[in-house]
């Protein structure tokens, strides 16, 4: 490890090596190949959490209005950026979205999130725009595949769109901008819990709608605003 980090490598990779070491040894030990573990006082650095990036709410107007409209599937992915944007959806949400979990007269759409947990997220009324022009001009024109039916966003081979395209859809519309940030499709979800914290919601509102488990995992979009952080001791401390 003095070798490793002489070598100038970061410590988010140190830290890997020796997880990956420690878990060798402990493989080591279930296998009874060694009597000890060598690496049990040995300490991993410190690795802080990396804040996420974002984008500006007229970044985001950018991006969503770069989009070719005039392409066939141009629609389409219009209506895919503004319902990540709108809900804060993973990119495994997004393709698995169904037509029938869609409640556009309550504004809301069913999302089903990670280990199958199901939660009602508020949907805008311009991604509602979007995505009942989809359907009715785009989607009309596809033969859909008979399991993919209920699915919401697809091919034009009719079947649902896969994780890797949603990043080629993103990339190819954001490479002909001039925004020198590494944008992915979960750049929209950042930029949707952030904006709502900046707004001032509810921090556990903001867990429920991301789909959080833990509300710490969502206290990160916290630290992307000194300003509210000024706000919330000023509001809330006794001695201010």
């Amino acid at each position: 490890m003095e070798w490793v980090n002489g070598r100038g490598i970061s410590p988010r990779t140190q830290a890997r090596i020796i997880s990956g070491i420690k878990s060798f040894y402990k493989f080591l030990l279930i296998e009874e190949k060694v009597e000890k573990d060598p690496t049990a006082l040995l300490e991993a650095p410190r690795v802080g959490r990396k804040l996420p990036e974002i984008l500006t709410v007229e970044e985001i107007d950018t991006v969503i209005n770069a989009v070719d409209t005039r392409k066939p599937e141009g629609q389409r992915n219009k209506a895919i950026l503004e319902t990540l944007y709108s809900c804060g959806l993973r990119v495994s949400e997004l393709i698995d979205l169904k037509i029938s979990n869609l409640f556009f007269e309550s504004g809301f759409v069913k999302i089903e999130g990670k280990g199958n947990k199901e939660r009602l997220v508020p949907i805008s009324t311009k991604a509602i725009k979007e995505i009942n022009l989809y359907l009715s001009e785009y989607r009309r024109t596809l033969k859909i595949h008979p399991e993919h039916e209920d699915i919401l966003f697809l091919n034009r081979r009719g079947k649902k769109l896969s994780r890797v395209m949603i990043f080629t859809i993103i990339k190819n519309i954001t490479n002909k901008l001039n925004i020198a940030k590494n944008i992915s499709p979960h750049t929209f979800r950042h930029s949707f819990a952030t904006h709502l914290i900046d707004g001032g919601a509810n921090l556990r509102a903001v867990q429920e709608m991301l789909g959080h488990e833990s509300i710490i995992t969502t206290e990160i979009y916290t630290h992307l605003d000194k300003e509210y952080l000024k706000n919330t001791i000023t509001q809330y401390h006794p001695r201010t």
